[in-house]
């Protein structure tokens, strides 16, 4: 399957497509006003400590206040090494308000939740992942082949032991290690001890809350973490950033070098493979599927929902096929879905319901095999008795919908709106409490167009009648600011 890289670049905001035969597949957005924050490393001084709900709000500059738990605090022997333990530790013997502490964030501000934050540091570079505290190495599950895991654990850990090799510190090799030569590894653990060794100095000297470490632009994080055997091209529309990533992928990334390549055609780039329509299909709810079925996708904040449906497709055969099929291509789809919208956290699926069990064990395994190729860690349980699919799906940044949309005012995210019928119900309402607590002689009604065209056509019978029994006129006028569920009853 190949693949191929968008990079569009403005001076407000980037963004990467990821695109594989010719189909988006992934979308990251960075705005210049607000950066995301996974990765960047504070000093922080805790503010609060929690004990019922052992964890400690910190303060490390932002707007609101970031979550620390007792679990992502490390313990320290007298050598800097992290010291495990299955005992649960209570948050207060960790630490006190007012201390600082060095921390990482891993998860966004998401919604009205200020950031998440562990103490157990971590710095990536191509091939590995630096852990200052452990004497841990690991090796990516993606690598499948045991040889080749076997070789890139010897060589890290030899070279780690070797004098003038890399301090003390424990590294995870990354997928993009496999089949790397010594040289590429041993680059990459210099660098990052390079790197935590200044970041040492910097935190040293710093005051809290302070940022003293902030992870590459989106672009430079894309050649780092997304550059893949099977990826043909990188494609950047700004000629300002295409020099600036190919110095970077010279250091960094030099295997990338060559599939960089200077857009310059008249369409826009996120034209070439319909990116554009693709993000706007995403921000609906409803996602039509080839045969005629249709998915239905709600984001709410404690988790997601998908629901299959049939729709138009009636199969050629029988219902049970009809629904087999329907499934069988939502789980592909909705696999898709799930990383074009960057959704996370718990997702419930509603398949279509199936009797046998051989179908049920097919769709299941098509979606596991569709979410093989997402970068996001995922989790996948069986078809419940309801024929609902519970997953998991790793969330460290806002999903697609909350970085390109707000609240809707009208409706503050309900969905939906009260009718015009309704509103004017309510208005009859508030001028029987009107009427009954005030002498006054007529009574004015502010409201929104479709309100008071309601009002003076089918409701107009009621009004008269409303009118005789209060004894009071009462008139209405148009407020064109007005949404439909707003309106005013004002005394005159």
């Amino acid at each position: 399957m190949s693949e191929e890289i968008l990079i569009n670049s403005t001076p407000v905001q980037t963004r990467v497509a990821l695109v594989e035969s010719g189909v988006l597949q992934e979308i990251y957005v960075e705005r210049s006003s607000h950066k995301g924050l996974v990765g960047n490393i504070y000093l922080g001084r805790v503010m609060r400590v929690l004990p019922g709900m052992q964890a400690a709000f910190v303060d490390i500059g932002l707007e609101r206040a970031s979550f620390l738990h007792a679990s992502d605090l490390v313990t320290l022997d007298s050598n800097g090494v992290e010291v495990r333990s299955d005992e649960t530790r209570d948050i207060r013997d960790l630490v006190c308000e007012g201390q600082s502490v060095v921390v990482q964030v891993v998860k966004d501000p998401l919604g009205s939740k200020g950031a998440r934050l562990t103490t157990h540091l971590s710095l990536s570079s191509r091939y590995l992942v630096f852990m200052p505290y452990t004497r841990h190495v690991g090796i990516s599950q993606r690598i499948e082949q045991e040889s080749e895991r076997e070789r890139l654990r010897a060589l890290v850990e030899s070279t780690a032991a070797a004098d003038g090799g890399a301090a003390p510190g424990g590294f995870i090799v990354r997928t993009a290690a496999e089949g790397v030569e010594r040289e590429g590894i041993e680059g990459d653990m210099r660098f990052l001890v390079r790197l935590w060794g200044s970041l040492r100095e910097r935190i040293a000297l710093a005051g809290a809350p302070t940022l003293v470490h902030e992870d590459l632009p989106l672009a430079m994080r894309t050649l780092r973490d997304l550059v893949r055997p099977d990826l043909e091209k990188i494609r950047i529309d700004s000629t300002e950033n295409f020099e600036r990533l190919r110095e970077f992928a010279r250091q960094f990334v030099p295997e990338a070098v060559e599939r960089l390549e200077l857009y310059q055609g008249d369409r826009p780039i996120f034209d070439l493979y319909s990116v554009e329509d693709e993000i706007e299909k995403a921000l609906g709810r409803r996602v039509q599927l080839k045969s005629g079925g249709y998915l239905i996708v709600d984001q709410t904040e404690a988790m997601t929902t998908i629901d299959v449906n049939t729709g138009a497709f009636v199969g050629s055969r029988n219902l049970e096929e009809t629904i087999f099929k329907t499934n069988l291509e939502a789980a592909t789809a909705l696999a898709r879905q799930l990383r074009v919208r960057n959704l996370g956290g718990i997702i419930i699926i509603d398949f279509i319901d199936m009797q046998d069990p051989e179908h049920k064990r097919q769709v299941l395994r098509n979606l596991e095999r569709a979410m093989e190729r997402d970068h996001a860690r995922t989790a996948i349980s069986t078809v419940s008795e309801l024929g609902l699919v519970q997953m998991t799906r790793k969330r460290t940044r806002e999903s697609l919908e909350h970085t390109l949309c707000e609240t809707c005012s009208t409706c503050q995210g309900r969905g939906t709106v009260k009718s015009a019928e309704t509103v004017c119900y309510e208005i009859f309402r508030e001028i029987l409490r009107e009427a009954r607590s005030y002498e006054n002689d007529t009574l004015l009604v502010l409201a929104a167009q479709s309100v008071v065209d309601r009002l003076l056509d089918e409701e107009s019978g009621n009004v008269a009648d409303l009118e005789e029994f209060i004894g009071k006129t009462i008139r209405f006028q148009v407020e064109t600011l007005y949404t439909q569920e707003q309106y005013d009853v004002v005394l005159l």
